[in-house]
């Protein structure tokens, strides 16, 4: 550091000199004191080592602190990068597998749609047997129903036919001996 505060102050020293002395021959007439230009450049070194004196710490540690905030920048930026990478490769991986994963999800559908086809099918047809048998029973209900009515009414019409033709038979006096002789059976009997 001191060596570079050396040749910092050279160079201005030779700068100072170089600029300052055509600037004062051309005012015509004045010298150049060298004594006073050695008192400016002592004072030009001497304000440039108090300020590195106190300043030169901090510059370097605020410079070396910007060092590293940049180096731990590309560090942390370095791993994202690499989980960043990582993830695209789970990702492609992922992307790749999709068409595998959609293909056994159809096939899944598809199983689980032939199933619940047949089910409504032997529903269907389990229904349809309860209807035939309810309709078995319903018709041999009615056709009972229907024969006891046609006994009903036939065996009406066979009574009223049977008094109508024993009336009609039956005379006064024919229908006094059939009554002596249902008499006579019960008297005796």
């Amino acid at each position: 550091m001191s060596k570079a505060m050396a040749g910092l102050t050279v160079a201005a020293f030779v700068a100072v000199v170089m600029y300052a002395a055509p600037a004062m021959a051309s005012e015509g007439g004045h010298e150049l004191r060298w004594g006073d230009l050695a008192w400016r450049c002592v004072n030009l070194v001497i304000f440039a080592a108090i300020l590195w004196h106190f300043l030169g710490k901090l510059c370097v540690n605020f410079f070396r602190g910007r060092k590293q905030g940049i180096q731990e920048g590309i560090d942390n930026l370095t791993a994202k990068r690499e989980e960043a990478k990582a993830r695209l490769a789970e990702i492609e991986a992922h992307i790749a597998n999709l068409d595998s994963e959609r293909e056994a999800i159809l096939a899944e559908s598809k199983e689980q749609a032939e199933a619940l086809k047949k089910g409504i099918i032997e529903q269907a047809h389990a229904q349809a047997k309860q209807i035939v048998e309810m309709a078995k029973v319903s018709a041999e209900s009615e056709a009972r129903n229907i024969i006891q009515q046609l006994r009903a009414t036939i065996a009406d019409e066979l009574i009223d036919e049977t008094r109508k033709n024993l009336a009609s038979s039956l005379n006064k006096s024919k229908h006094e001996k059939l009554i002596d002789k249902s008499l006579k059976k019960v008297v005796l009997q």
